[in-house]
């Protein structure tokens, strides 16, 4: 079996700063695959055709763009079609414990608390968003002290409570432990749902676990995850898809079928809708940014 060399970066934050804040002008992306502790946030303009990773999620990207990391999800830009000499990036990391947990639960940081928890699978900000942020996050690396730290969390509050931020990589990718789901009995049947994700799982027995009705559970459900439960199941699925994709050897078909699809045009299908290229491709995609394979 194949395994993926991922690199974790140490970043240069210390315990004794709030964040750390970089700024610059380069003509290429060089830095490979990797993950870190810490939340980053990542702005970056005038790189059109290079390509993001965040996670399972693939895609070449526009000429500006601001994408919020989690602790532990790896990502990374490559150049791929960028031609640009003058690609403008500024990166804030922070540590994921600069909001103490108590602090975050109480009603003024929902929306903040929110955001960090979607952030655990990549969020993409709009370019409405993105461009209106844009000359405060280009300022801040002159700002200093307490007043640098008061425009970081300025800048995150205005960011959670804008509008068409898009999540990007699937919920079985990202650690299920970090993630709340604003439900007990939604967090159970989550945690279900990926301990039997191979299996031939139905509504009916989920339902029975959350102790609720068929009908019932299918509201509730889709009232708290924004999702059905078979399009849930689906994104699981795909997610561990993904990753054996990534790190195994094993054939597409063996994949689908160890991941809970028992039929090939199926899965070939959901994967392409779902991700915009096949299995095959996505498999390449990731082999082509230089994460090494080791047996």
């Amino acid at each position: 079996m194949m395994k993926t060399e991922l690199l974790r970066e140490i970043t240069p934050l210390t315990q004794s700063d709030c964040f750390t804040v970089f700024s610059r002008t380069k003509n290429k992306f060089d830095f490979p695959l990797h993950y870190h502790q810490e939340f980053e946030l990542n702005f970056i303009w005038n790189a059109p055709g290079a390509k993001r990773m965040i996670g399972d999620h693939i895609e070449e990207i526009e000429d500006i763009e601001l994408v919020l990391v989690g602790p532990d999800l790896q990502h990374g830009w490559f150049t791929h079609k960028c031609t640009s000499a003058q690609i403008k990036e500024v990166t804030i990391q922070f540590h994921r414990n600069l909001f103490d947990e108590h602090f975050l639960q109480r009603n003024q940081m929902s929306f903040i608390r929110a955001m960090f928890e979607r952030s655990l699978r990549g969020i993409l900000f709009s370019r409405e968003t993105t461009t209106a942020i844009m000359p405060r996050l280009m300022e801040l690396p002159q700002k200093h002290g307490f007043d640098s730290v008061l425009e970081l969390m300025s800048i995150l509050h205005d960011l959670s409570i804008s509008r068409n931020m898009r999540t990007l990589s699937d919920v079985s990718f990202s650690n299920m432990e970090s993630f709340s789901f604003n439900s007990r009995r939604v967090k159970e049947v989550m945690h279900y749902l990926n301990a039997h994700f191979d299996k031939n799982v139905t509504l009916s027995e989920c339902a029975r676990l959350a102790a609720m009705t068929d009908v019932a559970f299918s509201r509730f459900f889709k009232a708290r995850t924004g999702k059905t439960f078979i399009d849930t199941l689906n994104d699981i699925r795909l997610g561990h898809a993904s990753r054996m994709l990534i790190e195994t050897t094993q054939s597409v078909n063996e994949i689908a079928y160890k991941c809970g699809f028992n039929n090939m045009s199926n899965f070939n299908r959901i994967f392409r809708k779902k991700k915009d290229c096949t299995p095959r491709d996505f498999r390449e995609a990731y082999t082509s940014t230089g994460v090494r394979a080791f047996f």
